[in-house]
């Protein structure tokens, strides 16, 4: 019996002393460091820089890799048939460190019919 009491008590104490205890990995999410995003961004500039108008999405994904965030829908043009609409934003500047990738630190990258056809705001804006 006292042995229990005396193993309780260290138990107890124990988690008492860890229940304080906080260990962090990294400030932003995924546990990447703040220079893990920085070279996101510059990496990604440069590899806009190499996009062409009339690559495929396939092809931009290859070059590119997975983006931050897409948006797709069909668009009706004049003789009611649809045009599919892909837009793919990645991360290219900083806008707050909040360790979040957010829409507005991102290029879009627009796709018409999966065909590029423009990158950047003007791009995006005239869809």
């Amino acid at each position: 019996m006292k042995l229990k009491l005396i193993a309780a008590g260290l138990i107890g104490a124990t988690s008492l002393m860890l229940s304080g205890c906080v260990i962090s990995v990294g400030g932003h999410e995924s546990g990447k460091s703040a220079d893990y995003w920085q070279e996101q961004q510059d990496e990604n500039r440069q590899l806009i820089t190499k996009l062409s108008m009339g690559m495929s999405s396939d092809q931009v994904t290859t070059l590119m890799g997975i983006a931050d965030f897409s948006e797709a829908y069909a668009k009706p043009t004049q003789d009611r048939a649809e045009q599919s609409i892909k837009v793919l934003f990645y991360r290219t500047q900083w806008a707050e460190g909040d360790g979040k990738t957010t829409k507005d630190e991102c290029t879009p990258i627009v796709f018409r019919d999966d065909v590029l056809v423009g990158w950047g705001d003007a791009a995006y804006k005239q869809i």
